[in-house]
């Protein structure tokens, strides 16, 4: 990922470079070029997906002139998804989990460098906590928040992302995952899908990094982010405590529907997703399908989103 970017656009380069220097290894090299196993370790997967998505809202900020206006003009509001920028040229940022600290860093909370570099360490710090467990989470398709969190219960597992109208995720305990599918699916959910992760993200098997984290994130100097970006644990933009909400993250369910209500609620109509994939764009269809929604992932999605900006 992110590789025709660095060949296409000496910038991009540039701050795959950067972030190598940053972390003492070739996190760039093994971006472009894998192999699939050492870009999956948890590790490289969180800074690799940051770098990536950063260097996309880069290109977008030096591609698009005038931006600024345009996304202060009446009913044309812009909110980035997975990341975010340091000028007012975008009105909000917010990112899903991991995507949250590339949407503080974009919005000018703390540097690149510190970024990346606390985002490895949440990385490593998740993969020991899931060493340490036997966890795991799973898709539940076509079934409503109520009788999820009823299926949560009885099953012992908790309710880890609310991503979008029918479309909600489990975790917990690898056994207890299996039960809730299978409760899940007698209950009416169309699928009841396990993921392929390497445990059980935002549950209580988490908690052993959280301490961890709490200690990284104290060596950041953290500032007020300069557009507001919304906190997946509440919903709402991030105040003074955004350590606390970080760390607090780590086991908490990511309440991303309801994030991107909040900022339709705020009267944004366009949003702009950054990094590898459109998952998020995805979510945002259903969430609903009359907000705009662009993506910048590689040298031609970063093209065509230049140009619908443009317009």
């Amino acid at each position: 990922m992110g590789r025709d970017l660095a060949e296409k656009f000496p910038s991009a380069k540039n701050w795959f470079d950067r972030a190598n220097a940053a972390l003492c290894y070739d996190l760039a090299g093994i971006c472009f070029n894998g192999p699939d196993a050492e870009l999956t370790k948890t590790e490289n997967a969180q800074p690799g997906i940051f770098l990536v998505s950063w260097v996309c809202f880069q290109l977008l900020k030096e591609q698009v002139q005038g931006l600024k206006s345009k996304a202060q003009s009446p009913g044309n509001a812009v909110a980035t998804l997975g990341f975010g920028h340091g000028t007012l040229d975008f009105q909000a940022t917010a990112g899903l989990s991991l995507g949250e600290f590339t949407a503080l860093t974009a919005a000018g909370a703390m540097s690149f460098e510190d970024g990346l570099r606390v985002v490895r360490a949440r990385g490593k710090f998740m993969q020991e906590a899931c060493d340490a467990t036997r966890g795991g989470m799973a898709a539940i398709i076509g079934l409503d928040e109520a009788p999820t969190r009823e299926v949560c219960a009885e099953a012992g597992v908790v309710l880890a992302n609310l991503n979008c109208p029918g479309q909600l995720v489990i975790s917990g305990e690898a056994e207890k995952i299996t039960k809730a599918c299978e409760l899940a699916k007698a209950n009416g959910a169309k699928r009841a899908l396990p993921l392929p992760v390497a445990g059980a993200y935002h549950s209580p098997l988490m908690a052993g990094a959280q301490p961890k984290l709490g200690a990284e994130l104290a060596k950041v100097n953290l500032v007020s982010p300069v557009v507001p970006v919304i906190s997946n644990v509440t919903a709402q933009p991030h105040n003074s405590e955004i350590s606390a909400r970080l760390v607090e993250q780590v086991t908490s369910s990511v309440l991303w529907e309801n994030s991107m209500r909040y900022l339709l609620a705020q009267g944004f109509t366009r949003f702009i997703e950054l990094g590898p994939g459109t998952a998020l764009s995805g979510f945002m269809k259903r969430i609903d399908k009359s907000a705009q929604m662009l993506n910048v992932a590689d040298a031609a999605s970063l093209e065509a989103t230049v140009k619908a900006i443009s317009i």
